[in-house]
């Protein structure tokens, strides 16, 4: 039987807390018998919790013999850590201890040291401040996990579900996960694979840099046929020096940037209109709905058929 430390760090999510503790409690081996033991651990007996305060059975001296330890989300990702609790992370780390984080727990991963060097996720929502806060970690804001082996690292809550059907997967295989799937009401594996939804997220644009005023007029003409040449002209520079800047200052291509641009208007009216993907892809400046498909696949994750499913108001398929 395995043993899962649930550490309860102050100010965290509850149900953060409460999801893997319910996904591994429910996890039965053939025949009835429990695949996991479970243990809440935390500094103090008792852990600040936000609306309420609950009561950890056991101290920190339990992740010892753990054979993985989940860290779920804090309310303030940025809030600095107890140093006894990174203390304890640090040493089921170093004893080769399997270490999960749960959204936004990511960010006590990284206080601790856990992962310099490593590919990382968190909530969407928080990626840019983990990367500029741990330069030292790739962020990949893209997925629903990220499994380095050891170490391993989820999106928002419910891909922290994700996750976990993921471990029990390694640890007993896909017939005991696909029970555990169930008894969870969660599809073992969702449509789209690891990538997130990210819904209407803008593209970045950083305020105050010298292409500002490029990226506002990019996003303006996006249903546009643009080319890098055209681009380069409207901001008065070689096509090598618009590379070069627009790099710098955004972390990609113009072009790659004008495809975010097009799939974020695509994922609004994917939402709100009952048009087809046809027309969809025409709107947003795409040469062709094959194209459009492939484009919107790889920048939200999954088809614009099943974005439409989960986030549509009802009509036409996709």
């Amino acid at each position: 039987m395995h043993t899962v430390a649930v550490l309860a760090p102050d100010n965290v999510i509850p149900s953060d807390l409460a999801m893997p503790i319910d996904v591994f409690a429910r996890t039965c081996l053939p025949g009835g018998r429990d695949a996991y033991r479970l243990r809440v651990c935390a500094a103090e007996p008792e852990v600040d919790a936000g609306t309420f305060t609950l009561r950890a059975h056991h101290d920190l001296s339990a992740l010892a013999d753990a054979d993985t330890v989940m860290v779920p989300g804090v309310h303030d990702p940025m809030a600095p850590v107890r140093e006894d609790v990174l203390a304890a992370l640090r040493a089921a780390a170093d004893a080769g201890t399997r270490i999960a984080s749960i959204c936004v727990g990511t960010f006590v991963l990284a206080q601790a040291g856990l992962l310099k060097g490593l590919r990382a996720t968190t909530h969407w929502f928080a990626a840019e401040q983990l990367a500029a806060a741990y330069p030292d970690v790739a962020v990949d804001p893209d997925v629903l996990y990220v499994d380095n082996g050891q170490i391993l690292t989820s999106a928002g809550a419910a891909a922290g579900l994700d996750l976990c059907l993921h471990m029990i997967r390694r640890d007993y295989g896909s017939a005991v996960a696909a029970e555990a799937a169930r008894a969870s009401v969660m599809p073992l594996e969702r449509e789209g694979g690891q990538a997130q939804f990210i819904v209407n997220l803008p593209p970045a644009s950083p305020r105050g840099a010298a292409l500002e005023p490029l990226l506002a007029w990019l996003d303006e003409h996006a249903a546009r046929d643009l080319t890098l040449d055209d681009i380069a002209a409207h901001a008065g520079l070689s096509t090598r020096t618009l590379l070069r800047r627009f790099r710098e200052q955004t972390g990609t291509t113009p072009l790659q940037w004008l495809h975010r641009a097009r799939v974020r208007r695509a994922q609004h009216l994917l939402e709100t209109t009952e048009h087809p993907v046809e027309r969809i892809a025409a709107q947003v400046g795409f040469g062709s709905p094959t194209a459009f498909r492939d484009r919107f696949k790889r920048v939200a994750g999954v088809s614009p058929q099943a974005y439409r499913r989960a986030f549509g108001s009802g009509g036409a398929g996709a």
